[in-house]
Parts: C-alpha cells; sequence; structure tokens
C-alpha cells in the first residue's frame, strides 16, 4: 500500500472511532417555542431567552421542568454584580440552595460567556450545578468551558440591567412568573407599586426622652 494510502486509512480509523470527532448539533430555530424560556421580572417586563439543548440537555430539561412545576416564580436575584453578571434561582436567596432534583453533570460547551449568555451556577466542584443559574451582563470569556452555557438572552436585556446590584442586593430584584413560551404564558402584568407607608397620627415618644412641653396658653389681651 502506498504512503498516502496508508495515511488516509489511518485518518479513516481515527476519524470513525467513538467519541474521537463529535459534529455539532444544530441550534433549535428561534421560532422553537418550546425553546423559549419567558421570564418576568420585576424590573419592569419580560425576558426571553432562547435555550440551546443541542449543546447542554441536561441543563435545559432540568430548567424547563422547574419552570413547569413554577420553583422560579418569587425567586430573587441574590448576588449581582455590576459590569459582571446577574445571579439567581436560590429558594435560600444565599446562593447555599437549589431544589430536591439531584445535582446535574458538567455540560461544558463551546458557547461563549458573551452579553446575554445564561449558563448554569455551581459550586467548586463540576458537577454541581442544580437550578441556580447566571445572567452574563458583560463578556467574561476566561469563564468559557468552566460553566454550562446553556442559553442567551433574545429579547428583554434592559430589564435584566436594571436588576438591583449588591452581593447580596438591598432591595433585591425578582423572578415575578417564569414560563416556556410553548406553555402559552399569559401577557406581561406589569406589578402594582408600593404602597407608602401611613404615617402615625401622633410621634411616639423615643424611649428616654421627654415628651415636649405644651404650647403656653394666649393670655387675653386687655383693651
Amino acid at each position: 500500500m502506498r504512503p498516502f494510502a496508508l495515511l488516509a486509512a489511518a485518518l479513516a480509523a481515527i476519524v470513525s472511532q467513538p467519541g474521537a470527532a463529535q459534529e455539532r448539533l444544530p441550534a433549535p430555530p428561534l421560532s422553537d417555542k418550546t425553546n423559549i424560556w419567558v421570564l418576568d421580572l420585576s424590573t419592569g417586563g419580560r425576558v426571553e431567552v432562547a435555550l440551546r439543548p443541542d449543546v447542554a440537555p441536561k441543563m435545559v430539561d432540568r430548567i424547563k421542568t422547574l419552570t413547569r412545576q413554577h420553583f422560579y416564580d418569587g425567586l430573587t436575584f441574590h448576588r449581582v454584580i455590576d459590569g459582571f453578571m446577574a445571579q439567581g434561582g436560590d429558594p435560600k436567596g444565599d446562593g447555599t440552595g437549589g431544589s430536591t432534583l439531584p445535582d446535574l453533570p458538567a455540560e461544558f460547551n463551546y458557547l461563549p460567556h458573551v452579553r446575554g449568555a445564561v449558563a448554569a451556577a455551581r459550586a467548586e466542584k463540576e458537577d454541581s450545578a442544580n437550578s441556580q443559574f447566571y445572567i452574563v451582563l458583560q463578556p467574561r470569556f476566561q469563564l468559557d468551558k468552566k460553566y454550562t452555557v446553556f442559553g442567551r438572552v433574545l429579547s428583554g436585556m434592559n430589564y435584566v440591567d436594571a436588576i438591583e446590584k449588591g452581593e447580596p442586593p438591598q432591595n433585591p430584584s425578582r423572578i415575578v412568573h417564569a414560563y416556556i413560551a410553548s406553555d402559552n404564558p399569559p401577557a406581561y402584568q406589569p406589578q402594582p407599586a408600593a404602597a407608602a407607608p401611613a404615617l402615625p397620627a401622633t410621634l411616639p415618644t423615643l424611649p428616654g426622652a421627654t415628651a415636649p412641653a405644651p404650647a403656653p396658653k394666649k393670655r387675653p389681651v386687655r383693651r
């Protein structure tokens, strides 16, 4: 056999080996509502995220499962770093919680941490993603292939930018409702403005303080 024929045969054998070369699966079309995650935020509007089951099928399935269980409704963004990311999905609200479902194996992939990327938060252990996620505010490419990116914001990024910043925020923003678009969610409902607290009719006297002396009565003027 000629040298070139030997080389071609060797390359063919390598390619035919399982796992030697993995072909990228096509991403779902943006018209596929089964892979659009809808987040109604307390910041004033609706965010739509294109999910990527082609690269992170386990995490996408987890998001769909928890969303349909109404797990995310009312949860806060408990860690929000300006110019970096907004993290939420923790029922404890302090970054230590998750769902009752088991942790997921890492699905690190080629999707980059660009603005609007949505990825699974995890602990130090790589296979510890569960329910928490974060939305990237500004590119952080040093995180690529270290965290599972499973989607990207399609619309409503301005409502993500408006999420209250802080670690934790003083007045954390919330996910009012989460839906999968194919489940025909209702239109976004603006949150009612919080009523101003009613002032007491009389101001209380502080402990240790003396009550103010009554104003002296005016003497009648004699004419």
